[in-house]
């Protein structure tokens, strides 16, 4: 113990240089070094585009995804500064790229509003890179390039051409070293893109992938701004009223605009923004909203006579069910909870969005009362809706079945209590929930068979859920209660496994599910806890060796590498039913082998409209989403 004290002296103190400390610890920067993080580099230095169109000086941002999954970002704003920094002694552009907290948006006049408050993103983008190539132009005659190698320069900047063309193109490969996946998803990439779009009334956003022979493309540009985006959240929806509701002001120097517009589903699509960064976990303007809409809808209710004095308020919830709504602010000095900018801080916002949305759209209702008792019909339907599940919650609860202490019979429970230690398997069929049982872990592995038709949530009202006998045993089991009610700390197990048969009627159970624990359980989701099983698709055995796999792509590679096999010597499977137990703890349950999909939540207006739109009553938006995907499908099974 001494000697251990002892070695420890100022030699065992390191300094780290310039952007080391990004590489060292890059989730300190930009969140994780998993997937989300890769698109985060990104964001970074779309957001510092968007900052160009805040100020009025950008108004097209064009990102193309090269082969190799190099990112291009390009925008006609005003360019980086490209005189010698005082301060360090080389250009601008080196400055902002090599210096972490160097930029313009510090109050030095270069932006009244911007998103990439901190001054990192760009030096972050460029230290978590395989290599960074900047070229600029800002006085509108020289086309500037510098081009770097995880995070340092080659050579100072220099001339690549005359042009009369202001902006910036800023081309990266991000670094494997660093991250766990380097490809980039489109379909997340166009869905943050389209954000912007909407945000920012009139800016044109392309996006290109140039990945494949078949280039893949979108030009995004909406006039209408945040109304078009609840346009767009609705678009599988039908609307309670025709126009969508929009209220905008300023104050101190502050901005808000909020456009809301409710539908016929139970569900609430609620976005919020700050200087265009999404703030997931909500924030000061999201109180200011909730609290302003609850109390004018009950002060409009009283008012007209359509709540009775003896007639208790209704709640938030009642006030927001089915609606979609935009709120978005800019400020000039935001308070953000870290750098991944995920919750406003300011305190003065909530005040300001509150006092907005109560003179505004009290205003509004008392000018449209056709409108108002659309919405205040729906929030007392509601209201009646969330008396009938407390009746049915309470009733349910003293036939004893969704107390914490009792637990559905069919369930096969684990040893370990401990939740961080604990897994339950969600079966279809009883058949391969015997297997499971008999395979599994029974120290830390729970099994739950279902059976039978399960409840489409999307077309449901909470009350339908308490007592329903597909459901109860799944919310009994978990411990954790369900709807408002449920709290993820309760949760008896932190993995929840999802495991049903690879053909159309198990992809069909876990779309039923998923739809369940997004609409009633999502902090699940959100913690990450909710998990698919990958059962394999085929099992080949050549000789005395047993093989599986698990996508056609791993099947054909497969035989390729062990060469032909007779017929009989192939099993694909099309249920969990025809492996035994052995079989199904080596290719499904068995940690140390299996693969399992987490189920994560990178979007919650996408997520929301996909679900809607595959779940929901409206047939054509399903019946296009299909045609247009039908060329995507590998294995029909019919």
């Amino acid at each position: 113990m001494t000697d251990r004290l002892d070695s420890y002296d100022e030699s065992q103190i390191q300094i780290l240089e310039g952007l080391e400390a990004v590489r060292k610890r890059p989730s300190m920067y930009i969140g994780s070094t998993s997937v989300r993080g890769l698109h985060h580099l990104v964001n970074e230095i779309v957001d510092n585009a968007i900052d160009e169109t805040l100020v009025g000086a950008c108004d097209h941002i064009t990102v193309e995804i090269l082969p190799g999954d190099v990112i291009s970002v390009t925008d006609n704003g005003r360019g980086i500064p490209t005189g010698i920094n005082p301060a360090q002694g080389v250009s601008t552009v080196e400055v902002v790229y090599t210096v972490l907290h160097a930029g313009g948006k510090f109050g030095g006049g270069g932006y009244k509003v911007s998103g990439g408050l901190h001054g990192v993103g760009a030096s972050v983008v460029n230290a978590l890179s395989e290599w960074l190539v900047v070229e600029t132009n800002h006085d509108g005659e020289n086309l500037m390039t510098i081009s770097f190698k995880k995070g340092k320069p080659d050579g100072p900047l220099t001339l690549k051409e005359k042009s009369n063309k202001r902006g910036t193109k800023v081309t990266f490969k991000p670094d494997p070293e660093i991250f766990e996946e380097t490809v980039f998803d489109y379909d997340t990439m166009l869905n943050r893109l389209r954000e912007q779009a909407f945000l920012n009334a009139g800016l044109r956003v392309t996006i290109i992938d140039r990945r494949e022979e078949e280039e893949v493309m979108e030009d995004m540009r909406y006039e209408g701004g945040i109304r078009s985006f609840v346009e767009y959240l609705n678009q599988s929806k039908d609307p309670l009223h025709k126009d969508v509701i929009y209220v905008s002001g300023e104050r101190d120097g502050s901005m808000a605009e909020i456009a809301l517009q409710y539908n016929t589903s139970y569900n609430e699509t609620l976005l919020s923004f700050a200087n265009n960064i999404h703030t997931g976990e909500g924030g000061t303007h999201e109180i200011g909203f909730k609290s302003a809409l609850t109390k004018v809808i009950n002060d409009y209710a009283r008012k007209a006579n359509l709540l009775k004095e003896s007639d208790k308020n209704l709640s938030g919830d009642d006030a927001r069910e089915g609606l979609a709504a935009i709120i978005s602010v800019k400020l000039t000095d935001p308070q953000f909870e870290g750098q991944t900018k995920t919750k406003l801080g300011n305190m003065e916002t909530r005040s300001f969005v509150e006092g907005l949305v109560s003179d505004k759209l009290s205003a509004f209702l008392e000018e449209n009362p056709g409108v108002a008792r659309q919405i205040l019909s729906k929030a007392i339907d509601a209201a009646r809706a969330r008396e009938a599940a407390r009746k049915a919650r309470e009733a349910t609860r003293r036939k004893t079945v969704l107390e914490s202490g009792n637990l559905p019979g069919k369930l096969f429970d684990c040893q370990e209590r401990d939740p961080a230690k604990t897994e339950i398997y969600i079966v279809e069929g009883d058949s391969a929930a015997g297997s499971a049982k008999s395979g599994r872990d029974p120290k830390h592995q729970a099994i739950l068979p279902l059976w039978g038709k399960m409840l489409n949530v999307e077309k449901a009202r909470i009350d339908k859920i308490y007592g329903n006998d597909k459901l109860s045993p799944l919310i009994m089991a978990l411990g954790a209660g369900v709807g408002p009610d449920f709290d993820v700390t309760k949760l008896r197990y932190h993995k929840i496994i999802l495991m049903a048969d690879a053909d159309v009627d198990g992809s069909h159970i876990r779309c039923l599910l998923l739809t369940f624990f997004f609409r009633y359980m999502r902090p699940a989701i959100e913690h990450g806890y909710v998990y698919v099983a990958q059962p394999p698709l085929y099992k080949v055995v050549k000789g005395k060796q047993v093989h599986y796999a698990f996508s056609e792509k791993e099947f054909n590679q497969l035989l390729e590498k062990v060469g032909p096999v007779p017929d009989d010597a192939i099993q694909r499977y099309k249920g969990l039913g025809e492996m035994d137990a052995e079989q199904l703890w080596e290719t499904t349950m068995d940690p140390k082998y299996r693969t399992l999909l987490r189920v994560e939540l990178n979007d919650a207006a996408a997520a929301d409209a996909a679900f809607t739109m595959l779940m929901g009553d409206a047939v054509a938006p399903r019946r296009e989403y299909i045609e247009k995907h039908a060329k995507y499908v590998l294995n029909l099974d019919i």
